[in-house]
């Protein structure tokens, strides 16, 4: 059995960031739907979010974008450091997923402190900048309000 990664099935030359792109989705033999999106942030293969940045990002969306939609499994840095990957449970439009990443985006602007940023709740809690992560939500920001607005 030939197993096919769906991210590898991208061309990474073609795709114009920022986006927002349903990415697959699962039907559980119970019956629930499973759905995948691909937030990217940054232009593949031309710039990659520094660590402390995406980390930040990360504890930042994790409670930001759980407010605005409901039954996020979970949402997590792509190894390429171009974006994240949103797994949720039910199924969804790009477009309110995107206003909902708008609406994060604006939260993470007006934040004034990472979640989380301690030893207790984080394995690497010095790696986070939330500076870093203000700059590019603010241009993920700008972008997205033109094509999503």
């Amino acid at each position: 059995m030939k197993v096919v990664v769906e991210s590898f099935t991208m061309d990474h030359t073609k795709v114009k960031a920022p986006f927002v792109r349903k990415c697959g989705h699962i039907n559980t033999p119970k019956g629930d739907v499973i759905t995948k999106f691909d937030l990217r942030f940054t232009q593949p293969n031309e710039q990659a979010i520094p660590t402390a940045s995406i980390h930040a990002i990360e504890h930042l969306m994790a409670g930001y974008m759980r407010e605005e939609l409901e039954d996020v499994i979970d949402i997590s840095p792509m190894g390429c450091r171009t974006g994240f990957y949103l797994i949720r449970l039910g199924d969804t439009t790009e477009e309110t997923v995107a206003k909902a990443l708008i609406n994060t985006l604006k939260k993470i602007l007006n934040s004034t402190e990472v979640p989380a940023a301690n030893p207790v709740q984080c394995g690497n809690y010095r790696d986070l900048s939330l500076f870093g992560a203000k700059e590019y939500a603010k241009d993920v920001l700008a972008k997205l309000e033109k094509k999503y607005s």
